[in-house]
């Protein structure tokens, strides 16, 4: 009777699990049938930014840009935009991004493949990486 009742318990979580991960993603956003390397988003962005945003951006536009878009803004058929409410704070910590970088990430959100490691850059490069996407987001109402 433990047994039934283990393997009932375990199909319930598994499924749950499995529909749980259905949902987020059909939750996002299929990418568009546009050319390749495309805007994904339109965005706006800040008339200024802070100092580390500054930083940030130049970091960003060197290692992150080729693949996420010169803003952000996504590029069809490469990466997801990071300006997107999908990576708003209380769903995308900042320490997401840290371990994003630091580890890659297996694809959960978007259908573009895992994202690899990004190599030569420290904690510090991307907090200020994250301080420049955290300023675009606000710009265009993602808290």
């Amino acid at each position: 009777m433990k047994a039934v009742i283990l393997g009932v318990a375990v199909a319930a979580v598994g499924g749950g699990y499995v529909l749980t991960n259905w949902m987020k993603e059909a939750d996002a956003p299929a990418p568009q049938a546009q050319p390749t390397g495309r805007a994904m988003v339109s965005i706006q962005l800040p008339e200024t930014l802070s100092e580390q945003a500054q930083i940030g951006k130049t970091a960003f536009d060197a290692k992150c840009a080729a693949c996420h878009g010169a803003d952000a803004d996504g590029q069809v058929g490469v990466a997801p935009p990071l300006i997107h409410k999908i990576y708003e704070p209380s769903h995308h910590g900042d320490e997401s991004f840290q371990r994003a970088v630091a580890q890659g990430v297996r694809a959960h959100h978007w259908r573009f493949g895992d994202m690899p490691p990004v190599d030569g850059l420290t904690r510090g490069d991307v907090q200020v990486i994250v301080a420049y996407i955290r300023e675009v987001q606000r710009a265009n109402g993602i808290n």
